[in-house]
C-alpha cells in the first residue's frame, strides 16, 4: 500500500483533481482487473482506448485514475491525475509502487531483429554457471534465479515487468537480462526501469506492419539507447550497417563488438562445424557448442556484456564454453541414416538466410538441403515473398506450409510467399498447408547425407489457428516423422 502522492513521484503531471493523500492498494490498466482502492491507468492503446473504460474501473472500486484527458463528469471521491503520456506513466508509477526494484539490480536490455533470445538466454545461463543470482525475461521463458515463469510476450507490459523485477530483487537477483522488442520500446513498457546497459544485435526486415516503414522500426529500436543515463553502457554490433546509428547522441558509455571490423570487443571465427564453433575473442580461444556465424555474434555480445559488468575474462570464457544453445535455436533432432535434422526459430528473412548459409557451409558431396518454412498470419505481409525467395535460394527442395496462421487463411499466406518466387525457384517449392504433413514429406524424401531444416517456430509448443492454440512442437513432429519414414 502506498499513498497516491508517493507513487506519482517522477511522473510528468499536467493537472490533478482530487486528493493525493489517498492510499493505493493495487494498480491496473485493464478496467476488469480494477478493484477496491486501486489506481486505474487509462492507456490509449492501438485497439482499445482505456479512457472509455474509466467509469467501469471506478465501478469496480478504483479510487484514482491516471489519464491523458479529463472526463467531462468527475466521480465523487475519485482522484484524477492528468499526464502527458499514460503508457509511460504506468511504468513510472509501477516502479514507485514496487519500491524501484530495477535500481536494486543491474538490468541489461537486449534489442535487435535477431539474436535477442539467444543472447539473453546465454547471459542468464552464464551468470548462473558463475554462481551469480540472475533473472531473465525472454520470449522462451522468464526466470527468477532458477525458477521458470511462463512468458506471454517478448517483453511483459510495464506493470508485469515491475512486478517481476520486485520478485527478482526479493529473491536476491543482482543481475537481470531482458529482451526489449521494438513494440515494447515504442509502447514505453520499459518506463520506470533503471537500465545498466543496452545491447544492439542487428536490424533487418521485421514488424513493418506495426512501425509503418524501416525508418520507423529503426527509430523504435534507437529509443532504448536514447533513454540511457550517463552512468550506463551502450553496446552495439559494429558490423551492422545501423549499429553506430543506435548510439548517436546517446548519453551512455558507448562500446562496440565485431567479427569483421575493428572494435572494442573483437572476435574471429576460426572454425565452424556441426559440432560447434571455435572462436578467437580478444586474444583468447573459445570453443562453443553453438553453431553458425550468427551465434558467433551472440557469443561475442555475451562476452562483451560480462566484461562490461566487470566479470573476470578467463572465468567468463571458461563458463561460456560449457553452455548449450537455447531450445529451438539450431537444435538438432535425431534422424538416423546420417541425415542431419535441424529445428530453428528463424522467422525473418535475415534469420532464415543466416541459418541456411550456415547449413550450406556444411554441404558435402551430394548433400541436399530440404527446408520446411511458413509465415505467421496477421503479421507483416511484406516479408512473406522474401522468406520464400531466401528458402528457395539456399535449398534444393522447399515445402511452403503454415506457421501460426492465426485468423488468416493458410493458403492465402502461402500464396503471398509464392509471389516472391521466379519460375526456376518455384519448381523447387511444394505447398502443403498442413504443417505436420509438410514435415512428414520432408523427412520421407531425405536421403543419407541430406540436411532437413524446419524453420519458423523453434521452441514453440503450439500452433495458433483461428484463435485456438493446438499442441504442436516442431522438434517432436520432426523426430516422429523420421521414426516412421
Amino acid at each position: 500500500m502506498k499513498l497516491l502522492k508517493e507513487i506519482l513521484y517522477g511522473t510528468r503531471i499536467k493537472e490533478i483533481q482530487g486528493n493525493t493523500h489517498v492510499a493505493i492498494e493495487d494498480l491496473a490498466f485493464d478496467s476488469r482487473k480494477a478493484r477496491a482502492f486501486s489506481l486505474f491507468v487509462a492507456i490509449p492503446g492501438t485497439q482499445v482506448d482505456g479512457f472509455l473504460y474509466i467509469s467501469k474501473a471506478i465501478e469496480n472500486g478504483a479510487i484514482a485514475v491516471v489519464c491523458e484527458r479529463m472526463p467531462e463528469n468527475l466521480a465523487e471521491g475519485v482522484s484524477y491525475v492528468l499526464v502527458h503520456d499514460a503508457a509511460k506513466a504506468l511504468g513510472q508509477i509501477a516502479s514507485q509502487f514496487f519500491d524501484e526494484p530495477s535500481a536494486q539490480m543491474k538490468v541489461i536490455a537486449v534489442t535487435g531483429t535477431n539474436g535477442k533470445t539467444t543472447t539473453v538466454s546465454l547471459l542468464h545461463r552464464l551468470f548462473r554457471s558463475m554462481d551469480r543470482k540472475a533473472g531473465m525475461l525472454s520470449t522462451v521463458e522468464n526466470r527468477i534465479v532458477d525458477e521458470a515463469v511462463a512468458a506471454t510476450h517478448t517483453t511483459p507490459d510495464a506493470l508485469q515487468m515491475q512486478q517481476m523485477f520486485r520478485r527478482m530483487a526479493d529473491a536476491g537477483c543482482k543481475y537481470v537480462f531482458i529482451e526489449a522488442s521494438s513494440h515494447s520500446i515504442h509502447q514505453h513498457r520499459l518506463a520506470g526501469t533503471k537500465i545498466t546497459g543496452a545491447v544492439f544485435t542487428n536490424i533487418t526486415h521485421e514488424h513493418l506492419d506495426y512501425h509503418g516503414d524501416f525508418n520507423g522500426y529503426i527509430k523504435a529500436k534507437k529509443g532504448l539507447f536514447d533513454a540511457l543515463d550517463a552512468d550506463s553502457f551502450a553496446l552495439y554490433n559494429q558490423d551492422d550497417a545501423h549499429g553506430a546509428d543506435m548510439v548517436h547522441d546517446c548519453k551512455a558509455k558507448s562500446r562496440d563488438y565485431a567479427l569483421t571490423s575493428m572494435a572494442d570487443y573483437r572476435g574471429k571465427i576460426v572454425e565452424n562445424q556441426l559440432g560447434g564453433l571455435h572462436l578467437h575473442i580478444n586474444g583468447h580461444d573459445l570453443y562453443s557448442k553453438l553453431i553458425g556465424g550468427f551465434n558467433a555474434y551472440n557469443l561475442l555480445a555475451v562476452f562483451a556484456v560480462a566484461r562490461e559488468l566487470e566479470m573476470d575474462e578467463l572465468e567468463v570464457l571458461t563458463h561460456l564454453s560449457l553452455l548449450n544453445p537455447p531450445p529451438g535455436r539450431f537444435e538438432q533432432v535425431q534422424a538416423g541414416n546420417e541425415i542431419t535434422a535441424v529445428v530453428d526459430y528463424a522467422h525473418t528473412p535475415d534469420a532464415l538466410d543466416n541459418v541456411l548459409k550456415t547449413i550450406d557451409s556444411f554441404r558435402a558431396g551430394e548433400t541436399q538441403v530440404i527446408t520446411v518454412v511458413g509465415c505467421g498470419g496477421n503479421r507483416d505481409k511484406t516479408k512473406r515473398p522474401v522468406m520464400a525467395k531466401v528458402a528457395a535460394q539456399w535449398s534444393d527442395r522447399v515445402f511452403l506450409t503454415s506457421d501460426n496462421p492465426r485468423n488468416e487463411d493458410p493458403d492465402a499466406i502461402i500464396s503471398d510467399m509464392r509471389s516472391g518466387l521466379d519460375p526456376i525457384d518455384a519448381k523447387k517449392c511444394i505447398a502443403i498447408a498442413d504443417r505436420r504433413e509438410a514435415i512428414r514429406m520432408a523427412a520421407q524424401i531425405a536421403q543419407s547425407g541430406d540436411i532437413v531444416l524446419v524453420a519458423g517456430k523453434g521452441h514453440e509448443t503450439y500452433q495458433e489457428i483461428k484463435g485456438v492454440r493446438h499442441d504442436f512442437d516442431d522438434r517432436d513432429e520432426l523426430f516422429n516423422a523420421f521414426k516412421t519414414a
